[in-house]
């Protein structure tokens, strides 16, 4: 029976007739690897998946974490999936071989914990928090923090967050209020209040490891002041016995409209509920330099943000196969109009506009997916890059792709899971079937990590323009490289080439143009507008490059990925054209706006 967590046939796709993956064993870092072994990990994690993480999801939505002033209790079911998962070394999946891991590529340990997030991204999340948090310190500190911290994460005995927001800060991290006091230990002291801190508070494992943003007392103002910390709940001996609790207190739970079997939290540090070693306030250990922490947080962010995208995409993808299963089997209507009342039923699936629903939600799932795993083969390049110059390249582009791969699933595979919905009718927003929490988990996403105003910004007013626009030229690159290989490919490809290119430049003429007055407050008072139009020109570069890579092959699969790509250069990227025209006019409505006309 066919999944309807993900398309094993679309993986496939992708990571080998698409991105060639199997390229990379011709790398050092993943010759021990074949084709073989990354089957396996695809394999494997999809019987996990479905075994330990599918089974419980609505379970776990249903029965959402809980805390009676003590302690948080959280359905069984989830310990034991988390247990198998790190069982399986899957935590250290893409990891060294030194840290017990597989080494394996990026790209296929991105595609194998796909499906973890489409069964059950509440559960899931625990794990994927912590491996990031695990790859930030890796990054950013030495063999003391490997050894006591990072080590006992990727077995499954810790686990990890990261504290950024507060509750009178938000998204403004300049303004965290979240004090370390530096003790003569080396230690600091950390005292203040963060806030939606998921996996904050469990008893899932040994331990939690904060990673907690701060500022040291005499430090610069704003962004340039902080640093970041690593605050476990339990302090760690030097012999990597789990210690005295630290100063680190749950205030209380969020109660969320999705993602709820990952526990949100209000946890305050040094609330003088426990007082490590005598003394007041959570005992923390700084990363890396003082002053540097946002920059060292970023790393973990920016990964996070790309596995927004990931789960964003899961979950769009699984509501658009059930809702696609839905189609296929409910009858409903007939042939003709006017019908024949005596004719037989027909599936729904066959009428047009149901048709154009699923689609739909082909064009933005496929799409998104593959945009996540473009850039985690980026990624892998990067980190195997034959010179400084190499990486550098790889890094501009990754820097531009990165809020696009994080809003456009969060916002187009949303739209996804809203027409599958559509597609099931009026069983569509009832609990017994699946798609209305793939709804209201996927809501969460245009807000994880970023908003979408926020990615905008990002977008328009850093990485478009840093390094005099080198993020923009290493994407054109890239852009006019598939260009040049559907004009040659000729037929369809070359028509859909045309509409890209016509779009592309058009971009790239408006981007100009914004800056081309010296006006930055109103260049950015769309940034969103700019974000969307963007993120749907490089999804159609994304399809030109999957129709290109289906070229010359026949059957069912490949003429479904032709005209998923016909549907969004049709349907969907001449969206862009009146967007363009509103920033080519600099549009001021939303800044001439006055509170009191609300």
């Amino acid at each position: 029976m066919r999944s309807t967590l993900l398309s094993r046939r679309d993986l496939d796709f992708l990571l080998y007739e698409w991105l060639n993956v199997e390229q990379l064993i011709k790398r050092e870092r993943y010759a021990d690897h074949s084709r073989e072994t990354f089957d396996a990990m695809l394999e494997l994690s999809e019987q996990l998946a479905t075994k330990y993480f599918a089974p419980h999801n609505k379970l776990n939505d249903a029965n959402e974490p809980t805390f009676d002033g003590e302690r948080v209790t959280i359905i069984p079911e989830v310990a034991t999936a988390l247990a198998a998962f790190a069982k399986a070394g899957l935590p250290s999946a893409a990891m060294d071989y030194e840290l017990g891991g597989a080494q394996l590529p990026v790209t296929v340990a991105q595609a194998s914990y796909a499906w973890f997030q489409a069964a059950n991204p509440g559960t899931s999340g625990y794990s994927f928090l912590t491996v990031a948090n695990a790859n930030l310190l890796l990054t950013h500190t030495g063999p003391e923090f490997t050894d006591r911290f990072v080590r006992p994460m990727l077995d499954g005995r810790f686990f990890g967050t990261m504290c950024l927001s507060e509750p009178q800060a938000g998204s403004s991290l300049a303004d965290i209020v979240t004090r370390a006091e530096p003790q003569d230990d080396g230690t600091y002291r950390l005292f203040g209040t963060k806030m939606w801190i998921s996996g904050g508070d469990h008893e899932l494992g040994e331990n939690i490891v904060h990673l907690v943003l701060a500022k040291i007392p005499g430090g610069p103002a704003g962004t340039k002041g902080i640093s970041l910390f690593v605050v476990p709940r339990f302090l760690v001996e030097d012999d990597g016995t789990v210690g005295e609790r630290n100063d680190v207190a749950l205030a209380g739970l969020n109660h969320k409209m999705g993602f709820r079997g990952t526990v949100n939290t209000v946890l305050n540090f040094g609330e003088g509920r426990w007082t490590p070693n005598g003394a007041a306030g959570a005992v923390g250990y700084l990363v890396g330099e003082p002053h540097r922490g946002l920059s060292y947080m970023f790393h973990m962010m920016n990964e996070a943000r790309i596995g927004v995208g990931m789960v964003a995409s899961a979950l769009g993808y699984t509501g658009y196969l059930e809702s696609l299963d839905y189609a296929r089997t409910r009858a409903q209507g007939r042939a003709k109009l006017p019908a024949d009342p005596t004719a037989p039923q027909r599936p729904i699936i066959e009428h047009a506009d149901v048709k154009r629903m699923l689609l739909a939600q082909k064009s933005y799932t496929e799409g998104a997916l593959a945009l996540v795993l473009y850039c985690a083969r980026l990624v892998d390049e990067q980190q195997t890059a034959e010179s400084a110059e190499e990486k550098k390249a790889l890094t501009l582009l990754l820097d531009i792709l990165t809020p696009i791969a994080k809003s456009w699933p969060s916002q187009w595979c949303l739209e996804a899971n809203n027409l599958a919905i559509q597609v099931l009718g009026g069983y569509g927003y009832t609990r017994e079937y699946n798609v209305e929490q793939h709804y209201r988990d996927n809501r969460l996403n245009p807000i994880h990590e970023g908003t979408h105003g926020i990615q905008g910004l990002d977008l328009l007013g850093r990485k478009v323009t840093q390094q005099g626009g080198a993020s923009l030229l290493a994407l054109n690159e890239r852009v006019q490289g598939t260009v040049v290989a559907a004009r040659a490919a000729g037929g369809e490809a070359a028509e859909l080439a045309a509409q890209l290119d016509s779009s592309w430049q058009r971009l790239v003429e408006v981007t100009a143009g914004l800056f081309a007055t010296g006006d930055f407050e109103a260049a950015l008072a769309n940034s969103s507008v700019y974000l969307e139009a963007f993120g749907h020109i490089v999804l159609a570069w994304i399809w030109l490059e999957q129709l290109l890579a289906a070229e010359g092959h026949a059957g069912d699969f490949y003429d479904g990925k032709r005209h998923a790509a016909r549907y969004f250069y049709r349907f969907e990227l001449p969206k862009t054209t009146p967007a363009l025209d509103l920033l080519a006019r600099l549009d001021t409505t939303t800044l001439e706006m006055r509170d009191a006309w609300f």
